[in-house]
């Protein structure tokens, strides 16, 4: 079981020395959130119920991993989750492409179609089409990243044989999140799913129906299954490990939006790795 180090709404000038100790902690990653503008006023509330502000910070995903990537060697970053129908496939291909690159495949796109309607009409994209449009995004995206080149003839991108480089040198791993039944069967074609909410009987379900889908499309190999930590003691994890096939858990080692000082949030993840991590 590896355990990711979500930076949820942390500082962003303590962003690199959160990865550093994370790496020194033994976490498999940090994972960072994505938006990219919020409306101020009225607008579609978070399904969770949290009521997102407009002055809420979100540093660009691409971006704060590079600069993470550069203070540290071994730990992975991974958006939780990077909206990609709010982007173009090209400069997030080039981008995330770029990243590998520099930060020695460290880098895993967490992605899911987004939640926030009026995000899509502020930068002027569909809201309607954003699966489908994401499904041909990714398809561009991961031609791209095999071997640097890609032609598409699609409802929502048309475009000839053309060539981007340099190629990462391994193909970008993709993980959808979500919370749905069809974000498990777009989940299946891909590298892993990460549910938006805790372990329960749907969750199960929809890995059950990942593991029939691949099965039927001859997928095999390692998948991961991510789910948000819920308290659970070592035994529970050993077990969730075991019978659900969970790979990762993604946990705050501080209470999020905190007024903790930098050390007292330190002292908590060393806390945390001693129990969860490392253990007796």
């Amino acid at each position: 079981m590896q355990f990711w180090m979500s930076l949820l709404f942390e500082p962003y000038d303590q962003l690199i020395a959160h990865a550093q100790l994370a790496e020194e902690l033994g976490f498999e990653g940090v994972v960072l959130p994505d938006h990219v503008v919020i409306l101020e006023g009225d607008k579609t509330p978070h399904p969770t119920g949290y009521p997102r502000k407009a002055d809420e910070a979100f540093p660009d995903v691409v971006v704060a991993f590079a600069a993470m990537a550069q203070a540290t060697s071994t730990l992975r970053f991974m958006s939780h989750v990077l909206v990609v129908p709010l982007r173009d496939p090209f400069v997030l291909a080039k981008q995330l492409g770029t990243l590998a690159l520099f930060s020695g495949n460290r880098v895993v796109l967490g992605t899911g179609v987004g939640w926030l309607r009026e995000e899509f009409e502020t930068v002027g994209h569909g809201w309607s089409d954003r699966g489908a449009r994401m499904d041909e995004m990714l398809d561009i995206m991961q031609a791209f990243w095999n071997d640097g080149y890609a032609e598409h003839h699609g409802t929502h991108y048309e475009f000839h044989r053309s060539g981007m480089f340099p190629v990462p040198t391994q193909p970008v791993p993709v993980v959808i999140g979500g919370h749905s039944e069809v974000a498990a069967r777009r989940a299946a074609r891909f590298d892993g799913y990460m549910p938006m909410r805790m372990l329960d009987e749907q969750t199960r379900h929809e890995f059950a129906l990942i593991d029939a889908l691949r099965a039927e499309q001859g997928r095999t190999g390692p998948y991961e299954r991510i789910v948000p930590w819920f308290g659970a003691d070592r035994a529970d994890v050993a077990r969730i490990a075991d019978e659900d096939g969970i790979t990762g858990m993604m946990a705050m080692p501080w209470p999020m939006n905190s007024a903790l000082s930098l050390d007292e949030k330190h002292a908590a993840a060393r806390s945390f790795a001693d129990t969860m991590i490392t253990g007796p």
